[in-house]
């Protein structure tokens, strides 16, 4: 059994974002790639459009999730889940800060509107 602890995860900082990586290639997964999504209040998503599903499941305060022109509100609990192909983006404009836990699989990308594709060093 592999036990990533919290003082291990690898940390970033993206877009006002802050990605804390568990589980990823770098550390030995052949499949998935996990990290912690930390995001402060006032930050406005980066819409991109993602090369694999993921999973968002927010562990604290609330998001919004934009998934193809849609928005919707997710609170601590509950989970969005972005299908591959889809643009996405999230936002947290809650008056709080929040926390989400992210998976998804080995190879994601993401593509910006000016069609740059970043391929997330926390995913890699």
């Amino acid at each position: 059994m592999t036990v990533v602890r919290e003082r291990d995860a690898v940390e970033h900082h993206l877009h006002g974002a802050t990605f804390r990586s568990f589980v990823a290639p770098a550390r030995g997964s052949r499949e998935l790639c996990a990290w912690r999504l930390e995001i402060a209040d006032g930050t406005v998503g980066v819409p991109h459009r993602v090369s694999r599903e993921e999973v968002v499941l927010v562990l604290s305060g609330q998001l919004t999730a934009t998934i193809d022109g849609v928005a919707a509100t997710v609170r601590a609990g509950e989970a969005a889940f972005v299908p591959s192909g889809a643009e996405f983006a999230v936002d947290n404009t809650s008056g709080g800060p929040a926390a989400a836990w992210v998976t998804t699989s080995v190879g994601l990308t993401a593509t910006l509107a000016d069609g740059s594709t970043i391929s997330p060093p926390w995913a890699a």
